[in-house]
């Protein structure tokens, strides 16, 4: 089994949000959140494609242009092309990012080799677009499409940062249990764990994966993997709601419900309707769930991903 020394938690990152004067104005933008709160659970994979190619710092910014769907880059002044140079580096770039076992990456937003959406594209007269994605980020995005990616300033919005967070730490589960051979024998207790996770998300993309994990003895363990991480992945992506949480809460007191007292039930059930009408966040009944479920002792959702999907220490679902 891979154990977390052999198998470290690596995030990659535009080198600029950690505080490294790479930018074109030899400044950077550094990011606080990053860099004193995920910093303490990620080791950081440094990249930033306009010094890595070459470009130097201080320098010529540079823009894409043309269409967004096969943009340019080039310098804001000398019309510089430096498509081609960004292009292959991002494709060797990438190769190696796979070789370090990623388990997600942020981008900085607007950049025009980093930037992964609404990033501006000027058109032959000069008027920007924000239709475009930068040219690192799409063959990041393209070559390695299970990763979780997200932008720096989207994460500043409470429901995203939970939710890309719920899905570097889950990936990083999955690529522990694919490093360990993808056996039978271990998806089944992984994917029993997650099961209130994947509810929360998908209930859908829950039961195509029973489906799969039923069938697990008649596939090769490579299709196994390869389908079950895709599905799985695209489960975390849909975003949680709070009806999704309210049905899965409600799941879970049903094997609390022969050893609550009245009291206590009646209690919990009050603080659920409080987080379904957006009195209280998700914490609220959380807490109150994993002190019963510690209490009474109850193995199957004590073991639930779903109650501790990353470090309480994130403080995450306080707003969600």
């Amino acid at each position: 089994m891979v154990t977390g020394k052999e198998f470290p938690l690596r995030v990659g990152i535009s080198s600029c949000l950690l505080g490294e004067m790479v930018r074109f104005d030899g400044g950077h933008k550094k990011d606080r959140y990053l860099t004193d709160i995920l910093g303490g659970y990620f080791e950081w994979v440094r990249v930033c494609p306009e010094l890595e190619v070459g470009m130097g710092v201080p320098r010529e910014s540079v823009r894409l242009a043309g269409s967004p769907e096969s943009p340019r880059m080039v310098g804001t002044k000398s019309g510089t092309d430096w498509t081609d140079t960004m292009v292959r580096f991002s494709g060797q770039r990438v190769r190696q990012l796979e070789d370090l076992h990623l388990s997600g990456f942020i981008c900085k937003s607007d950049s025009p080799s980093c930037g992964m959406e609404r990033v501006r594209v000027y058109t032959a007269a000069g008027v920007p677009a924000k239709k475009g994605r930068g040219l690192f980020a799409s063959a990041l995005m393209s070559h390695l499409p299970l990763v979780p990616v997200e932008e720096e300033g989207r994460l500043n919005d409470p429901g995203i940062r939970e939710n890309f967070i719920v899905r570097v730490f889950a990936y990083y589960r999955l690529q522990r249990l694919a490093a360990a051979g993808f056996r039978g024998g271990d998806l089944v207790p992984f994917h029993a764990a997650h099961k209130y996770l994947l509810l929360a998300h998908s209930p859908k993309h829950y039961h195509l994966l029973g489906k799969l994990v039923g069938t697990a003895g008649s596939r090769s363990p490579a299709d196994l993997r390869d389908e079950y991480c895709r599905f799985f992945m695209e489960a975390l992506s849909v975003r949680s709601t709070p009806k999704k949480n309210v049905n899965v809460l409600h799941h879970i007191l049903g094997f609390l419900r022969d050893r609550l007292t009245a009291p206590e039930r009646e209690n919990i059930l009050q603080v659920v309707d409080d987080f379904a009408r957006g009195f209280v966040p998700l914490v609220v009944p959380l807490t109150l769930i994993r002190h019963y479920v510690r209490i009474y002792d109850v193995p199957y959702v004590r073991d639930q991903l779903y109650l501790n999907p990353h470090p309480k220490e994130l403080m995450l679902r306080n707003h969600v």
